[in-house]
């Protein structure tokens, strides 16, 4: 049985029935909510815009604000179902923010939302929830 799960979220409905299914499936483990904040959408915001260069710190400080509206969601979530669980953000690549974060908390369960891409879609794009799968240390539950 999963001591600690481990639940990745964003603003998605896919993480939103992640964090459902851990709070139903493990409701006496410890769960830890993660959202991970991709430097890659700082750097994309960045840049020439009507003449001037945005302001990383501005960005910066919005994502942060938006990393918490979204880990206070899903403390709201979790406690709809009687839940307490403990948030975390970091910043990095997701997937392997998410891994290294399993490996460095004593995880030995993620519970992930799969975006459901099939086909092309998924070959070209890849997938967060199948490169955590391949690359964790732990028992992967992929929740659609």
């Amino acid at each position: 049985m999963a001591t600690h799960v481990l639940v990745p979220v964003d603003d998605s409905n896919q993480s939103t029935e992640a964090l459902e299914f851990a709070c139903e499936e493990y409701p006496e483990a410890r769960i830890t909510a993660l959202h991970v904040l991709d430097p890659g959408d700082f750097y994309a915001a960045t840049g020439i815009e009507g003449g001037a260069v945005a302001n990383y710190e501005e960005l910066q400080d919005h994502h942060q604000d938006r990393a918490e509206a979204i880990l206070e969601a899903a403390r709201e979530q979790a406690a709809d179902h009687g839940v307490e669980i403990e948030t975390d953000h970091v910043v990095g690549g997701i997937s392997r923010s998410i891994v290294d974060y399993a490996a460095e908390h004593d995880v030995d369960h993620i519970a992930i939302g799969s975006h459901g891409r099939t086909g092309a879609s998924r070959i070209l794009l890849g997938s967060v929830a199948e490169k955590v799968a391949r690359r964790s240390p732990v028992p992967v539950t992929i929740v659609r």
